[in-house]
């Protein structure tokens, strides 16, 4: 019996401890060298799209700013920098997606499309000029003034994930 207590003190003793110890490994932050890179100045995203959404910019522009405060140890300046980022969303348009028997679409995609200058003040070569787009699909039948805030949002985490990964991740 007393054996018998042991091993299940045991058993449970290892795994409250191994319940405590978890791995995991995450792909985001950035790969800069902090000895040389210090600063970034990110400027506005001013819409030049043909339909303007005007909470957009403010919503895509603090989601840019919060994941690099996040994901970083740059000081966001408004000077000169080691870096910068600059660019204009250039595309904030709706299509229809699936045509019902009535010849009606049942659902509508919202792309909005963000074009970005990253400058790399210290290394040239480490430059980007491109262009980004991401999209959410939505039942025809919902107002977008219904959604729109939503798809925004969730459109704009994926683009700044993009444009993360594609300049200051480095991947």
């Amino acid at each position: 019996m007393k054996r018998l207590f042991s091993y299940i003190t045991f058993a449970v003793s290892a795994l409250i401890v191994l319940a405590g110890c978890t791995i995991s490994y995450k792909f985001n932050g950035s790969a800069l060298n902090y000895d040389i890179y210090k600063t970034i100045h990110v400027s506005e995203f001013p819409i030049r799209a043909a339909l303007v959404y005007a909470p957009l910019q403010q919503t895509f522009e603090n989601q840019l700013l919060n994941t690099i405060t996040r994901q970083t140890r740059l000081q966001e300046v408004s000077g000169t920098s080691d870096l910068e980022m600059s660019g204009e969303i250039t595309g904030y348009s709706l299509s229809p997606q699936a045509v019902g028997t009535d010849a009606y679409a049942t659902e509508t995609r919202l792309t909005i499309t963000v074009k970005v200058k990253y400058t790399d003040h210290i290394n040239s070569a480490n430059d980007v000029d491109q262009t980004f787009s991401a999209y959410r699909q939505f039942d025809s039948s919902l107002m977008l003034t219904d959604v729109q805030d939503t798809l925004c949002q969730e459109i704009c985490e994926e683009l700044v994930e993009l444009i993360f990964n594609a300049t200051l991740g480095n991947w």
